[in-house]
């Protein structure tokens, strides 16, 4: 059936009051628009300006013409990924797609955005009336169950996304069996020769990965967001994918029968340390990351790479090593102190200890600046001193 409008009672002239208030969430606010608008609706109304403010830094002007859930704008696509799905779908020859799970539709607007026929399915009925209201006149929302209607609405030619809900009321969902829709639909989805696309989170193991699927780990602003997964006509199979938004792709063969991933060896400090971001880290990119680079691994279980050439790339942040230390706590607090050190931004891979405790233990304190990189290598943990060159 066709989702309810959205959303009960709230009108326009209540929202439009709700978001003129310079704090939404608190006492006067709520006495203001219960007093004008009644409780029900005065309080639907501040609870939507409310959460437009805080979707500004995930969306930001378009938030003001959005409307959110709570836990749908915590796990809301991010415009410039969400864009990202549309455009694989397009390039794979898709015209129409059923999102199954689209949430508050994020991804179904992008869809739309890119010229596709658009029909979301969501089976809650509050979080598909969300839908509903924001795609407007856009697409079709159905608030329905996913494994009750993908038969149906997926005739031939009609591409498949799908973004499975990975929380319960009771907080994160680990294991794929609990997610909903059910992993069985999205193994299916991604089993044929239909295009169709999978969201999930950045974590998910390779072993779950289907031979079928193209992986492909996002990384957006710094943060690697999701991993999908891609099938179908210009998905590739054989590949790992790290994609850095808004451009930078690198392709990782998989490691299989007969294709091995190659080793890469593992060597001092060299005059160069480079940090992988986290989608060339998932997608098994360190390797061909470091041979592009003439660099070396630090220890084979850290995706710290080290090397004594500056290569520019936009997979890793680059530093020059300006130092080498002893990583015990009585030699970094020395060295913060004679150097004055004020500001100290301190990183860590295989060394057990917390950046912020350690911080404060060391106590800066002056005009300085530096950055501390603790590390495991084949002689033991060191703490590097380095200088950012920069991503790219």
């Amino acid at each position: 059936m066709t989702a309810p409008a959205l959303p009960p009672g709230l009108t326009a002239e209540a929202l439009a009051d709700a978001v003129a208030e310079p704090d939404p969430d608190g006492l006067a606010a709520a006495t203001r628009l219960r007093a004008a608008h009644g409780s029900a609706v005065g309080a639907a109304a501040l609870h939507q300006a409310s959460l437009r403010r805080r979707a500004r830094q995930k969306f930001g002007d378009r938030a003001a013409t959005l409307f959110f859930t709570r836990d749908g704008l915590e796990q809301a696509t991010r415009p410039a990924v969400a864009a990202h799905h549309a455009a694989r779908l397009v390039a794979a020859g898709a015209a129409r797609v059923v999102d199954l799970g689209c949430g508050i539709g994020t991804d179904a607007l992008a869809f739309a955005d890119a010229g596709l026929e658009v029909v979301a399915v969501e089976r809650d009925p509050g979080t598909a009336a969300v839908a509903a209201a924001n795609l407007g006149e856009r697409g079709q929302v159905l608030c329905a169950d996913a494994e009750a209607v993908a038969a149906e609405l997926l005739t031939p030619g009609t591409a498949a996304f799908c973004d499975p809900a990975r929380r319960s009321g009771s907080g994160r969902l680990w294991r794929v069996t609990d997610f909903t829709p059910s992993w069985d639909l999205v193994t299916t989805l991604l089993a044929g020769d239909r295009v169709a696309g999978v969201k999930l989170g950045p974590a998910l193991p390779h072993t779950l990965v289907p031979t079928t699927a193209e992986a492909e780990w996002v990384t957006h602003d710094g943060d690697t967001v999701e991993v999908g997964l891609w099938a179908g006509p210009g998905a590739r199979p054989d590949l790992d994918v790290a994609t850095l938004l808004p451009g930078a792709r690198l392709e990782v063969p998989r490691p299989g029968p007969g294709r091995p991933a190659e080793p890469l060896p593992v060597g001092p400090v060299g005059r160069y340390l480079f940090e992988p971001d986290g989608a060339v880290i998932r997608a098994r990119g360190v390797g061909p990351l470091g041979r592009r680079l003439g660099a070396h691994l630090l220890n084979p279980e850290i995706a710290y790479l080290s090397g004594d050439t500056a290569e520019e790339t936009p997979f890793a942040t680059a530093f020059e090593v300006l130092d080498v230390l002893g990583a015990g706590e009585k030699t970094l607090r020395r060295w913060v102190r004679e150097h004055e050190v004020g500001t100290l931004e301190i990183k860590k891979r295989g060394v057990d200890v917390d950046p912020a405790v350690l911080r404060r233990r060391l106590a800066p304190r002056g005009p300085g600046r530096a950055t501390l990189v603790l590390s495991r290598t084949p002689s033991g943990a060191v703490a590097l001193v380095v200088r950012r060159l920069g991503h790219g």
